[in-house]
């Protein structure tokens, strides 16, 4: 169940005032929430240091302002990051933050550490992690972000209390998904059901992929070239011919989830379609009501249903071993054609 940021804060503000607030929260949504809801976190276990402002023009105090998470960072609060080029979160990183929860501090104090974009620690971080995720020091707190939950470990998941946030109304769209929405706004003005606007979309949902593939790829490589430079020559060659094999296999896992994303972008984009035929509010893209409208008015209940089957069993049928390049020529025909 995803929560509201307000919805969520309520929960964990009631369990830290009946003293049985969680050790470690996994917060799941994009950057902005998380870090809203983290540094809320940090301000209602640590209280606030400001001074008040004084009155305003009305002779009221204004409201007090949650500072941004980057704000809040010192010798309570650690936050970590990615840093290299590769944009990986180190072991080494992991350490230091577990270090300094041992640190001397004001005992009625929390202790702090906030992980960013906790997906890019990679199976080492994750594994150095889990001791700290079991037995945290007395009054600490551990929050890791992310908006790719599906990158991180099951020991970690299991470890955390998980606070999925909703999308907010109007959200940020993903690298890759405003050129997919706009291939299917331009369709929506054509109709569907011709094999060469299937294929056009199939194409832009394919020139994605590689674009997003190309990416992933480079910053693996550059995160491989990093362990060689530092540990070339204090290990076996056999250990960097495994590293190699390791940062190939996630380059692929990555690419997999990239894939699914896109294709999850579609099915949502049928189904406001099918939202709209049937008078249905809460769209996933309110901002192209205009043209999925248009779709519903030129397609019939069942015809729409149709397709989002077949875009399903296109899902289904890439979790196989059959050939992606043409699993997606047939499933995008059947779908869009």
């Amino acid at each position: 169940m995803a929560y509201t940021e307000d919805k969520a804060f309520e929960l964990v503000q009631s369990a830290f005032e009946r003293q049985r607030l969680g050790h470690a929260f996994l917060i799941v949504g994009s950057s902005k929430q998380a870090e809203s809801l983290a540094a809320r976190m940090i301000e209602l276990v640590n209280g606030s240091d400001d001074v008040t402002s004084g009155l305003d023009l009305f002779g009221e105090a204004p409201p007090p302002e949650t500072p941004g998470i980057d704000e809040l960072e010192g010798d309570l609060v650690r936050i970590v990051r990615p840093v290299m080029k590769s944009r990986r979160i180190s072991v080494p990183q992991i350490r230091e933050l577990e270090r300094s929860f041992y640190q001397a501090s004001d005992p009625d104090k929390w202790k702090v550490g906030v992980v960013l974009e906790a997906d890019r620690m990679g199976v080492e971080a994750e594994n150095a992690f889990l001791k700290t995720l079991e037995e945290p020091p007395r009054n600490s707190l551990l929050l890791l972000l992310t908006s790719n939950i599906s990158l991180l470990l099951p020991t970690i998941l299991s470890r955390c209390v998980q606070l999925p946030l909703m999308e907010e109304e109007g959200k940020q769209l993903q690298e890759g998904e405003t050129e997919l929405l706009e291939v299917l706004a331009k369709m929506s003005k054509e109709g569907l059901g011709s094999i060469g606007r299937a294929l056009t979309l199939k194409a832009a949902f394919t020139k994605v992929l590689d674009q997003r593939k190309q990416s992933i790829t480079k910053l693996n490589e550059q995160a491989l070239k990093e362990e060689v430079l530092a540990y070339r020559d204090a290990t076996e060659g056999d250990w960097l011919k495994q590293r190699d094999l390791h940062y190939k296999a996630l380059t692929q896992s990555e690419y997999l989830l990239e894939r699914g994303q896109c294709l999850a972008v579609l099915v949502a984009w049928l189904g406001d379609v099918v939202r709209q035929k049937c008078g249905v509010d809460g769209l996933d893209y309110p901002q192209y009501a205009k043209q999925t409208m248009s779709l519903a008015e030129g397609q019939s209940l069942e015809s729409l249903l149709l397709r989002m089957e077949a875009l399903d069993d296109l899902v289904k049928l890439l979790e196989t071993n059959v050939s992606e390049p043409l699993a997606l020529e047939v499933g995008f025909m059947k779908a869009f054609a």
